[in-house]
């Protein structure tokens, strides 16, 4: 693949490049439980302020659920809004894991994801179940979870700080995520930015 010449680190997105999602899931379910104005309150391109903050580690798992639980009817409980949260989340397909393991033989691999807390122990625990493994992290040489370093993807200080942490020159760089604003943001920084539109898998980096 013509993305890889000349590229000696891949830095990938999670949700929706590695793990598989779907947003819309946990917009039904929210739906479900009465919650109005779907698309203007969470979207994979757009959400109320304390969701961001939530990605940022800027508030906790309690005080998250708190300001959630003021969106929904008063029935709803704590409980039946995380698991709705959770919903998104799918697994990583056997495919994918044995490739990052060989793309791991022959470039230096990252992972940066806008992800939270709550989402993050849940994929966890899926990796560990599925591949016995310690975690998502054991496939990285390092992985950027936006909840614990305070930034948030399309930042430029979020892609600088692992950049200038780890030593990568950004042309010998690929940046892999499935939203264009954040590889966009990445081609400004001269990371070379590739979009994984719907329907594609990282797979076909393996290509030819």
């Amino acid at each position: 693949m013509s993305k890889l010449n000349g590229i000696k680190n891949i830095i990938f997105d999670l949700g929706g490049v590695i793990l598989d999602i779907d947003f819309t899931v946990t917009q039904r379910e929210f739906a479900k439980l009465g919650l109005k104005n779907i698309e203007s309150t969470f979207g994979q391109y757009h959400q109320i302020g304390f969701f961001d903050q939530f990605d940022r580690g800027e508030i906790d798992e309690e005080e998250f659920l708190g300001n959630a639980k003021e969106l929904f009817p008063d029935a709803v409980t704590t409980q039946q809004i995380k698991d709705a949260w959770n919903a998104m989340l799918f697994d990583l397909p056997p495919h994918r894991f044995e490739l990052l393991k060989e793309l791991g033989k022959k470039y230096r691999l990252f992972l940066m994801s806008n992800t939270n807390i709550i989402h993050y122990k849940e994929y966890q625990d899926i990796i560990r179940k599925t591949y016995g493994i310690s975690g998502l992290d054991e496939l990285f040489e390092k992985a950027y979870y936006s909840f614990l370093v305070g930034m948030r993807k399309p930042e430029d200080r979020f892609f600088n700080l692992i950049l200038n942490e780890n030593g990568l020159a950004a042309n010998e760089t690929l940046f892999i995520d499935d939203t264009s604003t954040n590889t966009d943001a990445a081609e400004k920084l001269g990371v070379k930015g590739l979009w994984l539109q719907p329907g594609n898998d990282i797979i076909k980096l393996c290509e030819n």
